[in-house]
């Protein structure tokens, strides 16, 4: 394999995890835009993708292959709470 290969690989194995980062805090504006009026929609961003290559990473190592059904509701699960975290907790 080579290195344009690898980073092919690379990259389309995070795009889930990123895709998730762009989208949760989006579409969580919608819903309670005056509950996370006051947090960054960047930092919620930056916040919700490092948790996701984390979820995503120990979903490859614990279950040992990518794309698992179990690995995409962790990646639901940690982008919500991620939110959460970040803009809704003490205000809701």
């Amino acid at each position: 394999m080579g290195f344009l290969d690898f980073l092919n690989h690379l990259v389309n194995f995070f795009v889930p995890a990123l895709a998730m980062a762009l989208l949760v805090p989006a579409l969580a504006r919608l819903v309670w835009w005056r509950a996370l009026k006051p947090v960054a929609w960047w930092r919620q961003v930056g916040a919700v993708a490092g948790v996701n290559v984390v979820v995503w990473l120990a979903g490859l190592l614990v279950l040992g292959r990518d794309g698992a059904m179990a690995s995409y509701a962790a990646l639901v699960l940690a982008s919500a709470l991620t939110v959460w975290w970040t803009g809704l907790r003490g205000r809701a």
